[in-house]
């Protein structure tokens, strides 16, 4: 390896470290006071960084909200609910994608919490980023009540956006949290819940 690629490696890598590390605190923080505003500076000192770097990495305030938001629901099993998406029959689709959805919030239930809470107080950082989320499932719920419609598993008197709505509101973390933590339902009976609700509401 010639020295100029190992210095661009090094380079790399340290950055890759330093990014990893002002996640980390990001998520450190928001689980040990979750009702708690966030300042750059506090998650700048936990990862031993310069404010400055933490702009120079995720570009503001709001990017820094939206590596997190992405990372937590890649890392807590964002592949599964692709794997239900996938799924040739759309029932199969509904059954598998709520249930990826609740073992996603389950897994980062602490620090969704205090994002949700935080996102109405900060709408331009976290509330962005919780949008951005939001909007990407609001089109998931479309695309399957359509599929639901085009393979005749809707009931008769149920339209596609109706059966998106409701969808939308069982496949929330709202729902999910009065389940599981309001009812202190299991993770697997949250799910066996919201999929029994939807099928029974909008399935022949």
């Amino acid at each position: 390896m010639s020295t100029r690629k190992y210095e661009q490696r090094v380079r790399a890598e340290g950055a890759e470290a330093t990014r990893r590390r002002i996640l980390d605190a990001l998520e450190q923080r928001l689980r040990a006071a979750p009702t708690q505003p966030v300042s750059v500076d506090e998650v700048a000192r936990a990862a031993g960084v310069a404010r400055s770097t933490v702009y120079l990495v995720f570009g503001s305030r709001s990017g820094l909200f939206d590596a997190l938001a992405t990372e937590l629901w890649d890392r807590a099993g964002l592949q599964r609910l692709t794997e239900a998406v996938a799924a040739p029959h759309a029932r199969e689709h509904l059954r598998g994608g709520l249930r990826a959805g609740v073992e996603i919030f389950a897994a980062i239930r602490d620090v969704a919490v205090a994002l949700f809470s935080m996102s109405a107080l900060d709408p331009d950082s976290v509330g962005g980023a919780i949008a951005r989320l939001e909007e990407r499932r609001w089109g998931g719920m479309q695309y399957l009540a359509t599929r639901l419609a085009e393979q005749d598993v809707l009931r008769p008197h149920v339209t596609v956006d109706q059966a998106a709505d409701l969808m939308w509101m069982l496949a929330s973390f709202a729902s999910f949290d009065a389940l599981y933590t309001g009812r202190h339902l299991s993770v697997e009976q949250v799910a066996d819940v919201l999929i029994d609700t939807a099928e029974r509401t909008l399935c022949r």
